[in-house]
């Protein structure tokens, strides 16, 4: 279960963020190093944003005040991740190469004075971001500062499609690579319906706004091409670094935050997972959803200790209302993502900008100087991570899986579906929550993925099955495990066509059961389950269902199926397949989650509410992370040394309203993952 840290170079936890000294005058710059040191910060991302600074015009490096900066971050003991600037390109680039701008859906050419500007599939574009990416790497390939490389800045925001001419061409190449004929291309995308069959390669095009609905299966495709092509930009940078550096190589993700990539197929080509993570102020559980995004990063890894690449002190300025932090909460965040996993913890930025889009965003030095509080949490958190450096290595198991699959995520948002009151992420966090109330850790997974180490899978929202991932959760149940779908599930397949035999057909086996009509509700309507008795609200969704072997677990009371079955329980093998065809509240989930905890041999954990406990089990010794979100202290039944207090206890442990724990404790079998 030991893993090698990501940078032996480092003593401790790695903590730290952006640095734009570029930003600020010389005199500045010591003085940020000397409160780097005071808050304990070993590591900072240098360079995102300089590339009009280090290539002046085409070819012309200046790297002088690079030089200047990473020696004298060398000289005071912090290590640097050394970024590629390929997120925002120089003015003069776009002079120079009109065409590698990028064009909008709607046909508007998009200009200068951002980020993310650039066509990813432009190939002035590709040239120059390999050009300073190869000048970095020769320059600072063994510079003893440079611990890790960070290529460009979460890719695919803020711009992930791209519908310039270029694009367009690359298009068509990556459709020959994929289907090889145009035959095979009007299969698979049903070109019969509306008469939109291709009869030469030229006439494809990008399924740009068009009148009405645009073929949904070219969409699905338009969207897999973009990921590839920003993908593509990612490997080509990073070859460059390898050709002259031997250190790690990453780029930021954004986890559940933007869709636009598939960070299964991403973190396959990054040496260590990065994650940038904010909180959205909306939600006044914030823990809940940085938890989902701390348990993904860390799954899309293949369980790896990963980065907190990006985070916020307080409050960001890209919100409609950004809610800064209350005291506690910013160490709270940071020791979450620790507990689920992280071994570095890194905010944007170290110090606040005076100028540009985001001098309103938080920083670990803020605009109110050191006499502040935020700059006296960092320093405090700073001092409490220094003493988790053993925590380092080690992993996060789980005897759960939620399905998560950006492609079926495409393919659920693009239009005219059954009703627009569905929605995926509402579903995953529906289930999630559960989960985290009942102190149960979870893993995220693909539906072709080894999961026959998991007790309980569920599938919130599989609108794409594929028929292969079908026989996979089939031999998964068939095998011991449980399976629980909900509603709107394995009704397409790769090309976003409705599956032979119907909704659901794919996993009739598994689960028993098939839909025969989808019964979508009106917005502000529910719909009565009868649960042993109890009656549990649902909305926005019902189906009508017809029985292939399962037992109806509950019924419908009213709606439009008045009892008719809504959840059915099927055994298949050595295991039980669920299936849930509405949507029930947080109150219908809890009653319907605790019959298929016993079927999987799962107990909630018990932990006072408001309460998140993780273990990160390793070699020599588990750390508990414990971290109370409640408004009142919280005991709990745990023997060990608290990390962060040195405080070593037997009889239980008391955290404080708003605190935290890290407790070194026996290994613990608990958990397969």
């Amino acid at each position: 279960m030991s893993a090698t840290p990501p940078w032996p170079e480092l003593e401790a936890i790695a903590y730290g963020g952006d640095y734009n000294p570029e930003q600020w005058p010389r005199e500045t710059w010591r003085e940020d190093v000397a409160l780097m040191r005071e808050a304990g910060v070993n590591l900072v991302s240098v360079g995102i944003f300089s590339w009009a600074l280090l290539e002046t015009s085409e070819g012309v490096f200046d790297f002088s005040w690079l030089d200047e900066v990473i020696d004298l971050l060398h000289e005071n003991g912090i290590s640097v991740d050394l970024g590629t600037p390929t997120a925002s390109p120089p003015a003069w680039f776009f002079a120079r190469h009109p065409d590698a701008r990028v064009v909008t859906r709607e046909g508007a050419v998009m200009g200068f004075g951002s980020r993310g500007m650039a066509s990813h599939s432009a190939p002035a574009y590709r040239r120059a971001s390999v050009r300073i990416a190869t000048e970095l790497a020769r320059r600072y390939g063994r510079h003893p500062a440079v611990v890790l490389w960070h290529v460009h800045n979460e890719y695919g925001v803020p711009v992930g499609e791209d519908y310039s001419p270029h694009a367009v061409v690359a298009w068509r190449e990556w459709l020959r690579a994929r289907y090889g004929t145009l035959e095979a291309l009007n299969s698979a995308w049903g070109t019969a319906f509306w008469g939109q069959h291709y009869g030469e390669w030229e006439h494809v095009g990008a399924p740009a706004a068009a009148p009405s609905v645009v073929n949904p299966a070219q969409r699905l495709d338009f969207a897999r091409f973009t990921d590839h092509q920003l993908r593509a930009c990612f490997v080509a940078e990073r070859d460059a670094i390898r050709a002259h550096a031997a250190q790690p190589i990453t780029t930021n993700f954004m986890a559940n935050q933007s869709h636009t990539t598939d960070l299964w197929a991403w973190a396959r080509e990054v040496d260590i997972v990065s994650d940038d993570h904010y909180l959205w102020a909306p939600d006044t559980e914030g823990e809940i959803g940085l938890a989902i995004a701390a348990d993904l990063t860390r799954s899309v890894g293949g369980g790896k200790p990963w980065i907190l690449m990006e985070h916020s002190t307080s409050a960001v300025n890209w919100q409609p209302q950004n809610v800064a932090k209350r005291p506690g909460e910013m160490t709270r965040n940071s020791l979450t993502h620790l507990g689920r996993g992280a071994d570095a913890i890194l905010f944007f930025q170290w110090r606040a900008s005076r100028s540009g889009a985001e001098k309103f965003h938080s920083s670990m030095l803020p605009h109110a100087g050191t006499d502040s509080r935020v700059f006296r949490e960092v320093v405090a958190l700073g001092e409490g991570l220094g003493r988790l450096a053993e925590v380092r290595g080690s992993r996060v198991r789980a005897d759960v899986a939620i399905l998560w699959d950006f492609e079926s995520f495409w393919a659920q948002d693009l239009e005219w579906r059954p009703s627009d009151l569905l929605d995926h992420d509402e579903r995953i966090r529906a289930y999630y929550e559960r989960f985290w109330r009942d102190g149960i850790t979870v893993d995220f997974a693909l539906p072709g993925h080894d999961l026959s180490g998991y007790r309980l899978v569920v599938a919130p929202a599989q609108y794409l099955l594929t028929l292969a991932d079908a026989e996979n959760l089939t031999r998964y149940v068939a095998g011991g495990g449980t399976l629980v779908v909900s509603y709107f599930s394995g009704v397409v397949d790769e090309h976003d066509a409705v599956h032979e035999g119907g909704y659901l057909a794919p996993l009739q086996t598994a689960l028993g059961v098939r839909v025969e009509e989808f019964l979508p509700l009106r917005e502000g309507t529910t719909a009565g389950v009868d649960w042993d008795g109890k009656r549990l609200e649902a909305d926005a969704w019902t189906e009508d269902l017809v029985l292939v072997g399962a037992e109806v677990r509950a019924a419908y009371l009213d709606g439009p199926a008045p009892g008719r079955p809504a959840i059915t329980r099927h055994r298949h093998g050595n295991g039980t397949g669920w299936y849930v065809s509405t949507r029930p509240d947080a109150a219908g989930l809890a009653a319907v989650l605790r019959e298929v905890y016993a079927d999987a041999g799962i107990a909630p954990a018990g932990t006072p509410a408001g309460l998140e406990v993780v273990r990160r089990h390793g070699e020599a010794a588990d750390y508990v992370v414990v971290v109370n979100h409640a408004d009142a202290p919280a005991t709990l039944a745990l023997a060990g040394t608290d990390l962060l207090t040195g405080t070593a206890s037997d009889n239980g442990l008391t955290v404080r309203a708003g605190g935290v724990a890290v407790v070194r404790t026996h290994p613990s079998l608990g958990g397969r993952h």
